[in-house]
């Protein structure tokens, strides 16, 4: 189906008031097709339950000697097996213990996806890391990319953290509606906000923006908007030739030691 034909349907579909908005925002997929330890890093399965009784599915992996904690928050696309490879860079050239989450409707986590579910997700996701005694809870750094910079962004807005990444951020939904179908009145039909620019203004705790200046999904200019609407102190990286999904590999070791950098001047600083 082409790029038209869905904005069409989809505009279609919200004029006649069709509870079908979440089917063109989230694209889970249940089936996990890697892990961890595919990649040589040993992890704990984890299942905890939302507020709301939603039982969700994590990864923990643990990094011997690590201070910080990054609680990571993924896309709209897929479960967390698609980005088991960026655990052990990560581990290994942060030098931190790494909790990445699916949300509700994403591989094993119960559920169906929505806005306000991903926020009880997050929100559930902080509180189980902060019960372990293994985990520092002053020290746990929110990392969401793309849809999942929004969640960070919202958490981040209610509760404390030691510093936030927001990778590729959008600006809104209604934002990301325009810029790809700037032809169709979808924006103002639709309940799902997302809206990261008024959520970053919320947030105390040190943030730093990366984006990619080649992103063929979210534009880079959005990255520029959230940051330029952020009020605590704040860091823009722009990666040069990165795309949406290539940030690791095209940003290579100047791009964890930016991470790496971030988070130590934020610990330095409390």
């Amino acid at each position: 189906m082409s790029k038209n034909l869905i904005g069409l349907v989809l505009t279609a579909l919200l004029l006649a008031g069709c509870p079908m908005e979440e089917k063109f925002i989230f694209f889970p997929t249940a089936e996990i097709e890697a892990t961890p330890r595919d990649y040589g890093v040993d992890y704990e399965d984890i299942y905890f339950t939302t507020a709301d009784g939603v039982k969700l599915n994590g990864w923990l992996v643990l990094s011997p000697g690590a201070l910080t904690t990054l609680l990571w928050f993924h896309g709209n696309g897929g479960n967390i097996s698609h980005r088991a490879y960026a655990v052990k860079p990560l581990r290994d050239k942060v030098r931190a213990n790494i909790f990445m989450i699916d949300y509700r409707g994403y591989g094993r986590s119960e559920g169906a996806a929505s806005e306000a579910g991903t926020y009880e997700d997050a929100a559930a996701a902080l509180r189980y890391i902060k019960s372990r005694k293994d985990i520092d809870s002053t020290r746990i750094v929110f990392f969401g990319q793309s849809l999942g910079a929004a969640v960070a962004a919202d958490l981040a807005g209610r509760e404390q953290c030691l510093a936030i990444i927001l990778e590729a951020p959008f600006a809104s939904i209604r934002a990301m509606a325009q810029a790809i179908y700037p032809w169709l009145p979808i924006g103002p039909l639709l309940k799902t906000r997302y809206d990261v620019t008024e959520k970053v203004k919320k947030i105390k705790a040190p943030l730093l923006v990366v984006h990619g200046e080649n992103d063929d999904i979210v534009p880079f200019e959005q990255g520029r908007q959230v940051f330029a609407a952020a009020a605590g102190p704040k860091q823009f990286h722009a990666l040069g030739g990165a795309h949406h999904n290539d940030t690791f590999d095209v940003g290579g070791d100047a791009y964890f030691a930016v991470l790496r950098q971030f988070i130590g001047r934020a610990d330095s600083a409390r």
